[in-house]
């Protein structure tokens, strides 16, 4: 594994590369970076070439003032593509990447050739209201709020979210100090905050393109211990092509609690485009 600099449009990414063959972008969460996939990366890259970016504006990316809405998300991952000359990809997505990247497939599905979602949801897509938001996503979503009380104590605020009751198996410390120093810091904690605060934007997004677009690329939903197969649920009436699976025995953080049932899940789905299965 190697770590580049990429530009995709008005910004520079901090991109994990590993491996070769077709391409797979693993979309990180809050509060992650690209390291939360370093577990399930080197079993992928042994037959696909992985691209884990750090999402626009966090962990080592080039820090931005805005760009967490769905939409730019999903047109750095194509961008991205288009920086390394790549044709298609198949995306994976977790928590609150899961509108990208989503929308990217939805919006570039001759670019994501496969979508894998998990541990979150789709804000606006029926099937929303069926999952009730945790007191978080309000605290987060008021603007200035959540960045100036937590300022001096994220490591507190953020090891709940890390080793706390949605997590079940041990991240790891490696992990936990990874995204601790990602999301300490003012506008550290704000850029995080953006990916909440985007979510009224990120309804209107999907529900626009929704109007004119169904899902048509090969899709896995991936059950975890704490969203679980909500998202399944609200793929079922716009996908063409929908596939469920569960990892058992974890909690929400799923590349870290269960990497290599993860990777197995992943690199099975992806073999159908190459077996037609």
């Amino acid at each position: 594994m190697r770590s580049v600099r990429l530009a995709v449009s008005d910004a520079e990414l901090n991109v994990v590369v590993a491996g070769e063959g077709p391409a797979v972008v693993l979309l990180h969460g809050w509060p992650h970076t690209s390291y939360l996939w370093h577990r399930v990366i080197p079993p992928l890259a042994r037959h696909h070439l992985v691209l884990a970016p750090d999402l626009r504006g966090l962990g080592a990316s080039e820090p931005t003032a805005d760009g967490r809405d769905a939409g730019t998300l999903a047109a750095d991952v194509v961008q991205l593509l288009d920086t390394l000359e790549i044709a298609e990809a198949a995306v994976v997505a977790i928590d609150a990447a899961v509108p990208p990247g989503f929308l990217a497939a939805l919006r570039y599905p001759d670019r994501v050739s496969q979508l894998v979602l998990m541990e979150g949801i789709l804000p606006g897509v029926a099937g929303a209201e069926n999952f009730a938001p945790p007191w978080w996503f309000g605290f987060h979503s008021v603007p200035g709020l959540a960045e100036t009380v937590l300022l001096g104590n994220e490591a507190e605020y953020l090891d709940w979210f890390l080793t706390g009751p949605s997590v079940r198996r041990d991240i790891g410390a490696d992990a936990r100090d990874n995204f601790v120093a990602a999301y300490t810091g003012q506008d550290a904690l704000r850029a995080g905050f953006d990916l909440y605060r985007e979510a009224d934007g990120n309804a209107a997004q999907l529900r626009e393109t929704l109007t004119t677009t169904r899902l048509t690329v090969p899709t896995l939903a991936i059950s975890g211990g704490v969203v679980g197969d909500a998202i399944h649920s609200q793929l079922v009436a716009i996908a063409d092509d929908l596939t469920l699976t569960c990892v058992p025995d974890c909690g929400h953080i799923i590349p870290l609690e269960q990497p290599a049932a993860l990777a197995a899940a992943i690199a099975s789905f992806l073999a159908r485009q190459y077996t037609g299965g």
